[in-house]
């Protein structure tokens, strides 16, 4: 079975390419196009059944060409960052919401056996009840999460008008290893790893529902392994909920650091486009496959803290700086 991951090169991406050549397919990572001939993440992976391919998902011809001879695709190519998103909107329209109707197109046209969407929590906004399932309504709190429920209705459009295999795959919080110092995690970590005793944060009042990448990787394959998702919204979620000052207590003490707490304003989002409080319902996943979740905050937390704390992956961190 050969497989293609769009996003290969990012922090989810990197770990699905390990995991799916850990499971003995052969890969086909997709990085984005660069004239550094630069890899991301995908520098570190080394396996003979693994393909490289530097390109562009906004382009369908570049799309077309890379889903020739493939049976499953995992579409994680994305702009994620929602500061971002408010002074650059366009580009996400382009990349999430055009880039997923290339795959699809290309996927039909390819015959692609299926296609997996990485969606987000982030469509549901903040929380109308807990814990939050599938069949709760979308509400688009920035750019970002708008065209992230623009490129899922996109997708399922696909399924519905022209039965492509599609599942909608939505992952709550993923933290671990390699992750954007855009996220609060790695920026916790980061900052007291640097020394810094005033640690600089937004709102701490937000809940979120963090999942261990590995946990998160093994929901993407074993939703991918069941026929019965597809054409469905899966949430990969913990069923857990910790607000984001409990967070940095949590890392903090396991870290054995004094810190205080600093707000900075420009992490602050716009009042209406802060999400509030997320708790993923897993049940639907856990229905449907095996999946179970393997690493709790603490452990998930203590084997990220020890990734980020080594030299060589901290100095990849400019950990002084607010990363949009």
């Amino acid at each position: 079975m050969k497989i293609l991951i769009t996003g290969a090169d990012g922090f989810i991406g990197s770990h699905l390419t390990e995991l799916m050549l850990e499971k003995g397919y052969k890969v086909r990572a997709l990085s984005y196009y660069n004239s550094f001939n630069y890899w991301g993440w995908l520098e570190e992976v080394k396996n003979t059944n693994l393909e490289i391919v530097s390109g562009d998902v906004r382009d369908p011809h570049f799309c077309k060409h890379i889903t020739k001879d493939i049976d499953v695709i995992y579409h994680l190519a994305a702009l994620i960052a929602i500061p971002y998103s408010y002074v650059a909107p366009d580009s996400y329209v382009d990349t999430n919401v055009k880039g997923t109707l290339n795959i699809c197109q290309a996927a039909l046209e390819n015959k692609v056996k299926r296609v997996l969407i990485t969606s987000t929590s982030e469509v549901y906004g903040t929380a109308q009840y807990v814990p939050i399932n599938e069949k709760h309504p979308k509400q688009p709190q920035s750019p970002y999460s708008a065209s992230k429920i623009g490129a899922d209705a996109m997708a399922m459009s696909f399924y519905n008008s022209f039965n492509l295999p599609v599942t909608i795959v939505r992952p709550f919080n993923t933290y671990g290893p390699r992750q954007s110092a855009r996220a609060i995690i790695p920026t916790i970590i980061g900052q007291i790893a640097d020394g810094q005793k005033e640690i600089k944060l937004g709102d701490l009042s937000p809940t979120r529902d963090f999942t261990y990448v590995k946990d998160t990787c093994m929901g993407f394959w074993e939703i991918a392994n069941c026929e019965k998702t597809i054409g469905e919204e899966i949430n990969i979620a913990s069923n857990y909920e910790i607000s984001m000052l409990d967070t940095l207590e949590l890392i903090a003490k396991i870290m054995k650091a004094d810190v205080k707490f600093i707000q900075d304003v420009q992490r602050l989002r716009p009042k209406n486009s802060e999400v509030f409080r997320l708790w993923g319902d897993n049940s639907k996943i856990k229905s449907l496959t095996n999946f179970k979740i393997n690493y709790n905050i603490e452990k998930g937390l203590e084997e990220t803290i020890k990734w980020f704390t080594k030299t060589e992956n901290l100095k990849k961190y400019k950990t002084g700086i607010y990363n949009i």
